[in-house]
Formats: structure tokens, sequence, C-alpha cells
């Protein structure tokens, strides 16, 4: 199978996992504890995986400054855009509460958690296809990482989102097209940096790292910790060592 059918198909796998998670979320009855326990836990999952995997890559293909630049620049994307769309009605997109707007108390909001939930997935895809760059093997510890966490986003986002009177053609309708967006952004991440320097790829792998870990931070922890409160800590310390026993497994 061609290296760059094998990228969209991890790609698609890793996105696939919102959808698996919105339809759990939306089907069955999960309380704002154990969704918040999970959204916890793959929060711990990408931390590690971005440490231990995308960072330390990047670090060994080009070095410190094109690492650390890539790093903060991917914040600072990610940052500038999550604002933007805060001020959409996009704010609360991962909480499972009431929190979530409906299109009637902010119109435009249901455009705006699409949107938001498309650059929250973008980067982990990337980094699965840039991942296979240097042979035909993915990162299975990207991989598993990606399918982890998004299980738990998709489920608690779904949530909230059926709360705040979202239709199901809606709701399957945004995590169905991130699913095939992460294929195509798994494609790109192979194909496009292919053919550029060690520097570049690497920045770009700290780039995607950069702006999962922003996304972490404002969107994930938030969730996990308005519920679950002095067990956050606890249960994102279980995802982390879970990401890194897949790692060395992997590995």
């Amino acid at each position: 199978m061609p290296v760059w059918l094998q990228a969209t198909l991890w790609g698609f796998l890793g996105g696939a996992a919102l959808l698996i998670g919105s339809a759990i979320g939306y089907y069955a009855k999960v309380s704002a504890r154990v969704a918040s326990s999970v959204m916890a836990f793959g929060a711990g999952v990408l931390i590690s995986a971005l440490a231990f995997d995308l960072m330390e890559e990047a670090f060994s293909e080009g070095g410190f400054w094109a690492t650390a630049i890539g790093f903060l620049v991917g914040a600072v994307v990610y940052t500038g855009a999550n604002w933007f769309l805060k001020t959409q009605g996009a704010h609360n997109r991962k909480r499972s509460g009431d929190q979530q707007a409906t299109e009637a108390e902010d119109e435009g909001s249901g455009l705006a958690l699409a949107i938001g939930a498309l650059i929250d997935g973008v980067p982990e895809s990337i980094a699965i296809g840039i991942s296979m760059i240097s042979g035909s093997k993915v990162s299975f510890a990207v991989v598993a990482a990606v399918f982890l966490s998004n299980v738990p986003e998709g489920l608690s986002s779904a949530v909230g989102m059926k709360k705040a009177n979202r239709s199901k053609a809606y709701i399957f309708g945004v995590w169905g097209g991130i699913a095939l967006i992460s294929g195509v952004a798994a494609l790109l991440g192979y194909t496009v940096f292919s053919g550029l320097s060690p520097e570049v790829i690497a920045a770009t792998t700290a780039l995607a790292a950069g702006a999962i870990l922003a996304m972490i931070s404002d969107t994930m922890i938030p969730e996990a910790a308005e519920v679950t409160h002095e067990l956050t800590g606890l249960i994102t310390v279980l995802g982390f060592l879970t990401a890194f026993l897949l790692s060395h497994l992997g590995g």
C-alpha cells in the first residue's frame, strides 16, 4: 500500500475516534463527571505524546531553534484562532454541561463550533502524516494518543451540543466531516512536507505540538477541572502514563 494512502487512513482513524465519542455521548446517558474524567485522561495522553514523540522527534530532526520557534508559533496561532472563535460563540465547544450557546442565543455559534472543532483536530492529523516521512511506519504512539484523546473530546462536546439543542444531523455531520478532513490533513502532512528541509519539518512538527498543548490548556483541562476538581490531576497523570507506556511498547 502506498505510504500516502497509509497516512490518509491513519489520519482518518484518529479522526474517526471523534465520531465514536460523539455517538457514545449522544446515545448513552453519560454523566458530567464521567465525561470530564475521560477528558482529563485524554489530556494526559496528548501531553505525553507531544512531549515524548512530537517534540523529541522535532528536536532530533531540526535542532533547538527550529523546534522552539515552531512550538511557539503553533501556540500563538492556535491561541489567536481560539480567541476569535470564542467571540463567535465557540467558547465552550468541549463542555458537556449547559455552557454551550444555542443558535437562538448566539446566531452563528453553530458554524463557530464546527470551525473550532476543526482547528482542534487538524494539528494532530498533520503530525500523524509528518511522522511517516522518515519511513513507511506510522508513529504508533502518536496515533494511539490522538485516538484515545479524541474519543473523550467527541463525547464531551456531543453531550454539550445535545443539551444546546443541536440536531443529530448537525452533531454527526460536524464530527463525520472532521473525521474525513483528518484523513486529508494527514495526507497533506506527508505529501507537502516530504520534500522540505529537516528544519522545516521539525518546525512544523513542533508547531503541531504547540497548538495541541495550547488546545489542552484552553479547552480540555478547564472542562475536566470544572467537574472532577481535585481528581483532575490524578486522572490526567493516568492518561499520561498510559501514553508513555504505549510509546515505549510501540518503539
